[in-house]
C-alpha cells in the first residue's frame, strides 16, 4: 500500500469547535493537506516543541521521551494508517536493538511525540485522496478559511480550554502574557497568546 510522507503545515485554533484546534498536515512536494481536529491540550504539546518553547518541568510527551530512551527505545515513523467514521487511527514505528515495535496511538498523541524524536510522519494513499484538501494559493490563506471547515476527521477531543479574548491587546502586551504563562507553567494559555502573536505576525 503507496504511503505518502507527511510535514506540520500548521496549528490553528477553531472558532467552530470550543476548545479544539486545527492540525494541518501537508503532503511533502504536494498541493493536499489532511486537517485534524484535535484537543488543546495535545495541540500545546504539539506546539511548544514546534515553538522549541522550555517547560520548567517535563510535560507528558516529554516524559515518553526520556523513559524511552533510558530503554533505548527509538521512534522513527509515524504512520496514520486508518480512518473509520471520521477517526483517525495512528501507531509509532518503534525500534529496539533491531527490534521493529509497533505501538497504537491517537494521531495527535502520536505527532507530539514525532515532532520530539525527529521522527517522519506518513499516511497511506487512501486515506488522503479521502480526507485530503487540495490548496490554491498558499498555507496561511489555507488555515485562515480552516473555520469554516466543519466536517474535518478528528479525533476524541479533551477537556475544552475557555476562549478568553486577546485581540484587544498589543503585541507587546501579548509578549508579556506569554512570558507570564510560561512562568506560570499555563502552557494551553501559552499556546493560544502565541497563536494570536503568530497570526499577527503573519498577516503583516
Amino acid at each position: 500500500m503507496k504511503k505518502v510522507k507527511l510535514d506540520i503545515v500548521g496549528l490553528s485554533y477553531s472558532q467552530t469547535q470550543s476548545g479544539a484546534y486545527a492540525l494541518v498536515l501537508g503532503e511533502v512536494n504536494g498541493r493536499r493537506r489532511l486537517p485534524i481536529i484535535i484537543g488543546a491540550f495535545e495541540a500545546q504539546a504539539i506546539a511548544i516543541e514546534i515553538e522549541k518553547m522550555s517547560p520548567t518541568r517535563p510535560l507528558t510527551h516529554d516524559l515518553f521521551k526520556s523513559f524511552a530512551q533510558a530503554y533505548q527505545v527509538e521512534v522513527n515513523e509515524v504512520l496514520i494508517y486508518n480512518l473509520v467514521d471520521g477517526v483517525f487511527f495512528a501507531k509509532l514505528m518503534c525500534n529496539k536493538d533491531g527490534e521493529q515495535i509497533e505501538i497504537d496511538a491517537r494521531t495527535s498523541d502520536a505527532i507530539a511525540i514525532a515532532v520530539r524524536f525527529n521522527a517522519v510522519i506518513y499516511t497511506y494513499e487512501f486515506i488522503l485522496a479521502s480526507a485530503g484538501i487540495v490548496i490554491e494559493g498558499n498555507d496561511f490563506l489555507f488555515l485562515e478559511n480552516m473555520e469554516g471547515i466543519t466536517n474535518s476527521p478528528t479525533e476524541e477531543i479533551s477537556s475544552p480550554i475557555p476562549v478568553s479574548g486577546f485581540q484587544s491587546l498589543s503585541v507587546e502586551e501579548l509578549q508579556q502574557k506569554l512570558e507570564k504563562a510560561l512562568a506560570e507553567e499555563a502552557y494551553e494559555k501559552a499556546a493560544r497568546i502565541r497563536d494570536e502573536i503568530n497570526r499577527r505576525n503573519a498577516g503583516k
